[in-house]
């Protein structure tokens, strides 16, 4: 039954959570940029990597993550080592992440990508988050949940940087620039961009 509630329903949340991010990002982005940088001022060089992360390099990070998630599913289904473990620490990360979403979005007073989804999901995060629980000791919990986030922050800095090694948008007027296997940047938008920026 856990199969059916928890463990096959998770990557279509998280593709369905994935989606809502992938439509609005880049715009949402651009245009808070600044009010962003304000509100976070810790968080300055996270804010400018994500600003201008383009569509196309937001999708291949989302990629990257989804086929990592379907591999600790699928270690879930043949009762791996530690698969209830690894499953359960990426399962508490994605948890965190809707949490992390809402948080924002009432602190910034408004919508800000993944909100509706991260919502919607709630309700499926609590009842995982409750399920994990009843066969983990608090320890055991704690453990697998902050490895679970430190991997997700590192695994995110790795998708968004192989997102960008394909995709780059530039800062000062969100021109697309590429780069291509010899790391030689061009754009798409000539005209728009004073220069092609790493």
């Amino acid at each position: 039954m856990i199969y059916l509630l928890l463990v096959l329903p998770f990557p279509p949340a998280f593709i369905l959570h994935e989606l809502e991010e992938l439509m609005v990002q880049h715009r949402w982005m651009a245009a808070h940029r600044t009010s962003l940088m304000e509100g976070f001022p810790s968080m300055r060089s996270l804010i400018g990597r994500l600003s201008t992360l383009g569509t196309r390099a937001f999708a291949i990070a989302a990629l990257e993550e989804l086929v990592v998630l379907l591999l600790a599913t699928a270690w879930m289904l043949v009762q791996g080592p530690l698969a209830l473990q690894i499953w359960s620490a990426l399962f508490m990360a994605f948890s965190f992440h809707l949490l992390v979403h809402i948080g924002v979005a009432l602190v910034l007073r408004s919508y800000v990508p993944g909100l509706a989804t991260s919502v919607l999901l709630l309700p499926f995060a609590a009842y995982g988050v409750w399920s994990i629980w009843l066969v983990m000791s608090a320890w055991e919990m704690v453990l697998w949940a902050v490895l679970g986030i430190v991997f997700m922050w590192f695994n995110l800095y790795v998708a968004h940087h192989a997102g960008r090694r394909f995709s780059y948008v530039c800062s000062c007027c969100h021109c697309r620039i590429f780069i291509n296997k010899k790391n030689e940047k061009f754009s798409l938008d000539l005209g728009l961009c004073d220069g092609l920026h790493p």
